[in-house]
């Protein structure tokens, strides 16, 4: 049965539920965290509405910068700030942010291990019709390959918030990465986040996989365990927003559970959250895997739900590979 104490919105199964894009709970995080704490600036590379970025620079317009069409500028002039105290957040579209000036980002933040927040909007699939060139499905793949780089993929528009506000408070390196299409909010303000902490959302009595997911295709795994309950096969749904640090004792315990795990992610399948998984897995407890996101290849124009059902990233291909991977287990 789901677990439903302060986790999951009660419309999460409603054909109506409500849908708002993640880059809205990132405009809304930074507000907040700005009211929190004065250090806390905000610097865009000339898409100040499309990432949101416009709601801080309304209230806090001297706290503000826009960079222009200048990424790396973006992330060199954010990593002198925070050497000198301040808590800069940086956003653009995630191909260019990270994906353009992934070298200043290691060498002036990394590097130095000064605390800025790369906010990469618009990443995955679901960008739609901007097409292969603004998909961005290998970020968080180059970004936990980073030393003292925290990734966050946060998996609505209430989580997204949660995230700048708590990012704001860790004094390290961060990646947060969202989209633009609207998504099912389905997590509520009393759902706990905590980074570096991965949070079970579905449980049933004898799971025998656990599905482990992260960004917005959190909520097509619940869909994809719903479905399976009525088959019933049962399951174990974990939300791993936070990529690195990972929470390898939840993945451990899962392991040992179900005997069997699917990751889920809008992203690359190689170097992404299955990646980070299957290296837990392999060091610590090993069992079979199957891995849902982008089979090695780049996305088209599309409408949003039309490339998701292409690239077998719905619900139905998340169920397909949990009864695959079950064949594996008994095998």
């Amino acid at each position: 049965m789901i677990r439903k104490a302060a986790n999951l919105s009660t419309q999460v199964f409603k054909k109506d539920i409500e849908k708002v894009p993640s880059r809205n709970g990132y405009g809304e995080g930074l507000v907040v965290a700005g009211e929190k704490d004065e250090n806390v600036v905000v610097l865009c590379a000339d898409l100040t509405e499309s990432t949101r970025s416009h709601l801080f620079q309304d209230k806090f317009p001297k706290r503000f910068i826009e960079v222009g069409v200048a990424e790396q500028a973006l992330a060199t002039i954010a990593s002198g700030m925070a050497n000198y105290g301040k808590i800069p957040f940086i956003s653009s579209f995630a191909v260019f942010s990270p994906g353009r000036n992934w070298e200043q980002i290691r060498t002036t933040i990394c590097l130095n291990d000064v605390p800025v927040k790369i906010a990469g909007s618009h990443a995955g699939i679901i960008v739609g019709p901007d097409g292969a060139t603004h998909q961005m499905l290998e970020d968080i793949a180059i970004m936990r390959a980073l030393p003292n780089m925290i990734v966050i993929a946060p998996a609505d528009a209430i989580e997204t918030k949660k995230a700048v506000i708590e990012a704001a408070k860790n004094e390290k390196p961060t990646y947060i990465r969202f989209s633009r299409e609207e998504t099912p909010v389905f997590t509520t303000e009393k759902s706990p986040f905590k980074i570096g902490r991965a949070e079970s959302l579905w449980e049933t009595k004898s799971p025998q996989v656990a599905i482990i997911a992260c960004g917005s295709l959190v909520y097509e795994a619940l869909l994809a365990a719903k479905e399976l309950d009525n088959s019933k096969i049962e399951t174990l749904v974990i939300n791993c927003h936070t990529i690195k640090l990972l929470d390898e004792q939840a993945i451990i315990r899962a392991a040992k559970t179900t005997g069997a795990i699917v990751t889920v992610e809008e992203h690359q399948i190689t170097g992404g959250l299955g990646g980070a998984v299957s290296e837990v897995l392999a060091r610590n407890f090993p069992v079979p895997m199957g891995f849902v996101g982008m089979p090695d290849s780049f996305g088209e124009s599309g409408k949003p739900s039309e490339l998701l059902a292409k690239y077998k990233m719905k619900s139905v291909d998340i169920a397909k590979a949990v009864k695959r991977v079950i064949k594996l287990k008994t095998s």
